[in-house]
């Protein structure tokens, strides 16, 4: 039952943070998914805590946060590209 909270609530960051970052039309939902898990990954590392605490406002938009910061990191990389 894990596993479908984490694709859900993955799913709902990554979707979050494509359009604070106006990157929504450019990914789908799998690729939401995969922001909002590694974002909340890099949130418990940048902020201390763990993913596997419960799902909180706290933790909610400190994974919010850690997706936008990964969505930024990656436009430095792919900004320079043609779409």
């Amino acid at each position: 039952m894990g596993i479908i909270i984490w694709l859900i609530v993955g799913g709902i960051v990554g979707w979050l943070a494509s359009l604070i970052m106006r990157r929504d039309g450019q990914q789908g939902i799998l690729l939401n998914i995969i922001v909002g898990i590694v974002g909340a990954l890099l949130a418990g590392w940048i902020f201390g805590g763990g993913i596997n605490e419960a799902i909180t406002i706290r933790t909610f938009l400190f994974s919010i946060i850690g997706a936008v910061i990964l969505l930024a990191i990656v436009n430095l990389f792919t900004r320079g590209r043609v779409r």
